[in-house]
């Protein structure tokens, strides 16, 4: 009966993310979240209710007092986070009630993905559903109960009053069903260590691209749904894939997808930058937040892409949407924000998504003159480009020479009238209120980002590049990386309060490794192998081989979680995965490869069944099946060598390089004075020295 009230209690829905209102100058009602950083806890420090932040000190207070805990959390960008705030949290009767009975904890779940992971987990088996807001009812040891996302105040009034008589009147069934939930919390999260199967085979991995590519959208590219989120670790993993296996139906997929994507309205045509995802099958519409993480990753796949193809598209892309992230979300420290809001003020002062970017046609009609009629059909000012309410979102769907040839002109002409209509609509548009920014600076997203600029430095050769990723490396090494090697999570006007999760030390230990292969400074080589070492200390879980989310530094949890399906960002686990293989080519005497390897057969029995869902390991897969190159760089001219071989896609390989003999076994008893010499090596065993990047070509080529 128990179990059947509190499902029924569970009412929640998907919903997706948006915008904070502007607050008052005056508050009646200050809390305990006015001391946090965080753009979204702030939001709400000035509720009547009782919020307070994340701690052990208020996990210890819940058990003395006895109270449960209600658990609230959201992101800065969340619409229904904001709705629920104001018919829920801003309400004083509401928030007595709250008050009187909840120990009442405000979570940003950018800040602290770690407890995310565990309710969302929580509420999804209570209710096969989970979003955000996520409001949690948890015993005082942090045990879940009960959970709902958005609820309009009647029905969150009349669910906490249930929930109050049910903890008050039968404590001890609340307390034996939180404590099965958590037994069903902990057994979905355990990866078991397969020490008895053989590391996934190429015949294996074909076999399971061939099933993933059933669910290709071979005409608009990504896959046969809505909405359509970019996922760039599918579409890297498959740029690999096809360039190493040789399979241009594949590579045919992945260029059709990124040119869909570059062509959407999920693109921003005017500003550069990518939104979240499209709600569409077609990359049109959508949902208008611009994300770090998305930026940052989609420069690297860009950037790979150009590589492979010398597509001007894409170079186009990546050199607009640095251009984005540098213009709106660069702090004068070289650390990166977080994100832009999808929603803005209208021209009636409400707040509406997408208000900031669309437009409507006697807007256009009015700016550009004589250009509309080429700009509408280049931009598809029409039932195509038509979203809702006479509002128009930019998309394009043929490509320049295409529209040139129908108006009687030169392609670069074409350009430049684009150009020149796209700098006028920027303009405008730059007299409207802009999207609320959430300044919060994360370790891992600026990772991502920091490989990102590495990559696009990398394969399209600009130096403006490299600046900014040294910025950026050095802002990470002075405000994020403590002395003993562990980091911080979250960055804000001079404040570090967070300690790192997993997916904080990967992406930054992937990108320090990636800037060394740039610059070749040993510097960015040993932080990466030092904060490598410090997660093998206090994040890896001896009995099935994996690494946890989160350090046994830190507060325990009702879980400690072991994150290994790659999502929107990569999982931590396959982040580290490719960290330590590549590692191991370097230091030949650690165990990082046997670590490397036995994660993935830990995981390799889901292959089959979701590859995409793994397309971040399956790198790993190739690694280890396919030769991997160790380029090793000595002489005189070994960064120019460096740059040049640099700029070619290799994605199974690392690049080492030093003036004379380096710290590395690969660099040392190399160097022949008068002249730079190249050495391709598979573990250390390496072919006749050559000195010029054909030259480490054609032994790539031709290694046995």
């Amino acid at each position: 009966m128990l179990k059947k009230i509190i499902l029924v209690l569970a009412l929640s829905f998907i919903t997706h993310g948006c915008t904070q209102k502007p607050k008052k100058v005056s508050h009646k009602y200050t809390n305990a979240l006015i001391h946090e950083t965080s753009p979204y806890l702030l939001q709400h420090a000035h509720n009547p209710v009782n919020w307070e932040a994340w701690s052990p000190e208020v996990l210890e207070r819940a058990q003395k007092e006895d109270k449960p805990m209600l658990i609230s959390i959201g992101y800065a960008a969340c619409h229904w986070c904001h709705v629920m705030e104001e018919e829920c949290f801003e309400d004083e009767e509401v928030a007595q009630m709250m008050n009187e009975n909840f120990i009442n904890i405000k979570i940003d779940r950018e800040e602290r993905p770690d407890v995310d992971q565990i309710y969302m987990d929580a509420i999804q088996m209570m209710s096969g559903n989970g979003g955000w807001p996520l409001n949690i009812v948890a015993l005082p040891d942090g045990k879940p109960f009960w959970g709902a996302t958005y609820l309009p105040k009647d029905n969150w009034v009349k669910s906490l009053e249930q929930l109050i008589k049910l903890y008050k009147e039968d404590k001890a069934r609340v307390t034996q069903y939180a404590t099965d939930l958590a037994g069903g919390i902990h057994a979905i999260n355990l990866v078991e260590n397969d020490s008895e199967s053989d590391l996934y085979s190429l015949d294996q991995l074909d076999a399971a691209v061939q099933q993933w590519s059933q669910h290709f959208d071979p005409s608009l590219g990504g896959y046969q749904r809505a909405p359509k989120f970019m996922m760039p670790n599918n579409w890297e993993f498959l740029l690999h894939y096809a360039n190493t296996r040789n399979k241009p139906e594949i590579m045919s997929h992945v260029n059709t997808t990124l040119t869909r994507m570059a062509y959407g309205g999920v693109y921003d045509h005017v500003g550069g930058g990518f939104s979240r995802y499209a709600v569409d099958t077609k990359w049109h519409v959508p949902h208008f937040e611009k994300m770090l993480y998305d930026n940052g990753q989609l420069v690297s796949l860009y950037a790979k892409a150009y590589a492979v193809t010398q597509n001007e598209l894409y170079k186009q892309v990546v050199e607009e949407t640095i251009a984005f992230v540098q213009e709106e979300l660069l702090d004068k420290s070289g650390g990166f924000y977080s994100s832009l809001d999808a929603d803005s003020l209208d021209e009636n002062g409400e707040l509406e998504e997408g208000a900031y970017y669309v437009w409507t046609e006697e807007e256009l009609t009015q700016l550009l003159g004589n250009d509309f009629t080429i700009f509408k059909d280049y931009y598809n000012i029409d039932s195509y480009g038509l979203w809702e309410e006479g509002n128009y979102v930019l998309i394009r769907d043929k490509d320049d020479e295409v529209i040139a040839q129908a108006h009687n002109i030169s392609v670069p002409e074409l350009k430049d009238k684009m150009t020149s209509a796209l700098k006028i609509l920027k303009q405008e548009r730059a007299k409207r209120p802009k999207p609320r920014l959430d300044d919060k600076i994360l370790a891992s997203w600026n990772g991502l980002m920091l490989k990102g600029l590495v990559d696009a430095y990398r394969y399209l050769g600009n130096d403006t590049y490299l600046e900014l990723a040294l910025k950026n490396a050095q802002f990470l090494e002075k405000e994020m990386v403590k002395k003993d090697y562990s980091m911080y999570r979250n960055h804000k006007a001079g404040k570090s309060s967070i300690n790192a999760f997993l997916e904080d030390y990967a992406t930054v230990i992937e990108a320090y490794t990636a800037l060394y292969e740039v610059t070749f400074d040993d510097k960015w080589l040993q932080h990466s192998k030092k904060l490598l070492d410090y997660t093998k200390v206090h994040f890896r879980d001896e009995e099935s081989g994996m690494f946890f989310f989160t350090s046994d530094e830190d507060h325990s949890l009702i879980r400690r979680s072991i994150e290994t399906n790659d999502n929107v960002i990569s999982a931590s686990n396959s982040i580290m995965a490719k960290n330590l293989l590549k590692f191991h080519k370097l230091y030949t005497e650690e165990d990082y490869g046997d670590i490397a390897k036995q994660m993935v057969k830990n995981v390799q029995k889901d292959f089959d069944r979701s590859a995409q869902g793994f397309a971040n390991w399956l790198h790993v897969v190739l690694y280890e099946n396919q030769n991997f190159y160790e380029i090793a760089l000595v002489g005189e001219d070994y960064k120019a060598l460096g740059k040049e071989i640099g700029s070619s896609y290799l994605p199974n390989s690392i690049l080492v390089g030093s003036k004379k003999d380096g710290n590395l076994e690969l660099l040392q008893n190399r160097y022949v004075e008068g002249t730079t010499l190249a050495y391709v090596c598979i573990e250390g065993t390496c072919k006749l020295p050559v000195t010029t990047s054909e030259g480490i070509m054609q032994q790539i080529r031709s290694f046995k």
